[in-house]
């Protein structure tokens, strides 16, 4: 589960120094720590390199993003501790804690603890104009589609998601900006996005050409929330240029997580900073709207770590011990 550390300039992912904030207990704090995103072109890394720039300017601990291959990457690299932060679905989530995850089956990863919620992920499919693609049932048979990165909240549902739709396809794995490319080259014909509003990548196609994101119909949407751990979402249409109307889709939600093992206090300035501040977790990425306290109830998977837990009960939000880690 070797990755590779991206600190490159042209992303809010780069390498901070800060002078240090004011005082704290700082016992056993590191000296820098990184945050496991996604792919380029995601939401996961936009939100998280932004994140980490934010927290080590404001607290004067380096730190910084590092691309890697989604929710259930980051939570075998959170619980071996091999990255000390990560972003998570709660989908993936629960099957890595219950030993379920393709990267190291039978290993429960039960070192992972929530730290705050972030916001809910979309599941929505975008398509050429040109192709005639307007609805889920318009996707031909044996149409190929791109599922982002192996082993993404995307690529561990939604395949089974068109399955349990009827859709016969092919399957393409790739990071968000490489399929939308492709897509827009002809290479694709449809890509199914799983990824906090509005996603880049989408953004950047409908700069680039006409697209069609579609939605699913009152019967497709019931047939997928019966059976995965999704409810339904409305995509607003101020979303994209490309909407006319508000698209109906199903969502999960996305959860900060941290190594069990991160000192209380740390994590308590974090939690503090990140629940305290959304105005600039906003200016960030547009889907922080979602990143406040009350949505912490949304968290039906992983332990609470201390320090977090201690922050969310001194201001109002009950969070019982048999949860805490």
């Amino acid at each position: 589960m070797k990755t590779q550390a991206i600190m490159a300039a042209a992303f809010a992912s780069t390498l901070v120094v800060a002078s240090p904030a004011i005082a704290q207990d700082r016992a056993g704090w590191p000296d820098n720590f990184t945050v496991g995103t996604a792919s380029q072109g995601g939401t996961y890394f936009a939100y998280g390199s932004g994140w980490a720039n934010f927290v080590a300017e404001s607290l004067g601990v380096s730190g910084g993003a590092e691309i890697t291959g989604g929710p259930m990457q980051n939570m075998a690299l959170v619980h071996t501790g091999d990255l000390k932060f990560g972003l998570t679905t709660m989908g993936p989530a629960r099957e890595s804690m219950d030993g379920n995850s393709p990267l190291a089956p039978g290993m429960k990863m039960d070192n992972v603890c929530a730290m705050f919620p972030m916001y809910e992920t979309p599941f929505s499919v975008t398509a050429l104009s040109s192709s005639g693609i307007t609805s889920i049932s318009d996707i031909p048979d044996g149409a190929t589609i791109g599922f982002g990165p192996a082993g993404s909240t995307s690529d561990t549902y939604f395949p089974r998601m068109m399955e349990t739709l009827g859709v016969d396809f092919k399957r393409r794995n790739g990071s968000w900006s490489d399929l939308g490319g492709q897509l827009q080259d002809g290479l694709i014909d449809v890509v199914a996005f799983a990824a906090g509003i509005p996603i880049p990548a989408v953004s950047q196609l409908e700069v680039q050409t006409d697209v069609n994101i579609i939605g699913m119909t009152d019967a497709e949407a019931k047939k997928v929330t019966d059976a995965f751990p999704v409810s339904e979402f409305v995509i607003p249409a101020s979303t994209y240029q490309s909407l006319d109307e508000p698209s109906r889709v199903v969502s999960m939600w996305n959860f900060a997580m941290v190594n069990c093992d991160m000192p209380e206090s740390f994590v308590y300035e974090i939690t503090k900073l990140t629940m305290e501040q959304n105005d600039r977790m906003v200016s960030i990425h547009k889907a922080a709207r979602n990143s406040i306290p009350e949505n912490y109830k949304k968290n039906n998977v992983l332990p609470w770590h201390p320090g977090a837990a201690r922050w969310f009960n001194e201001n109002g939000y009950t969070i019982e011990k048999s949860k805490i880690k």
